[in-house]
């Protein structure tokens, strides 16, 4: 049987949370480009008390931040122990690059949303994305 290596984990807990918050970001991106604008909170619109689609925003991206923050320190945890087959590892490294790539061609398109407040958006989803993703790696090294 194959030696189990173990990586810090403070390694595994950074790594999982900068790829919690790229996908988190991925998911911001990809959710303006179908209308879910997380400034729709702060819209000074009397007739439109919360627009669904900025509470769906929130909830996405918080969602995101945390599942990709907890799988991917399970799958690291994983992989450096050698329990997670090669050709699992590829599926999983093409199915990030293609969800990365979809944000990456949603950013390019002209943006609806003014540069402000698109800029402040960004700026919450990063923030937003980056505590769920260190919350769900933490939870799921606390597992182990």
């Amino acid at each position: 049987m194959a030696e189990t290596t173990i990586f810090p984990r403070r390694l595994v807990l950074a790594g999982a949370t900068i790829s919690g918050v790229m996908l988190a970001l991925a998911v911001h991106m990809l959710g303006q480009r179908f209308g879910l604008d997380l400034g729709g909170l702060w819209y000074n619109d009397p007739a439109n008390f919360m627009p669904a689609g900025s509470a769906i925003a929130w909830w996405l991206i918080a969602a995101m931040g945390f599942v990709s923050g907890y799988v991917t320190a399970n799958l690291m945890d994983s992989a450096a122990s050698g329990r997670m087959p090669r050709r699992m590892r590829h599926v999983l490294i093409g199915i990030g690059v293609l969800v990365l790539a979809g944000a990456g061609q949603a950013a390019s398109a002209p943006n609806a949303i003014p540069t402000a407040s698109g800029v402040v958006a960004g700026l919450i989803a990063l923030v937003l994305g980056g505590i769920m993703a260190f919350c769900g790696a933490h939870f799921a090294l606390k597992r182990t």
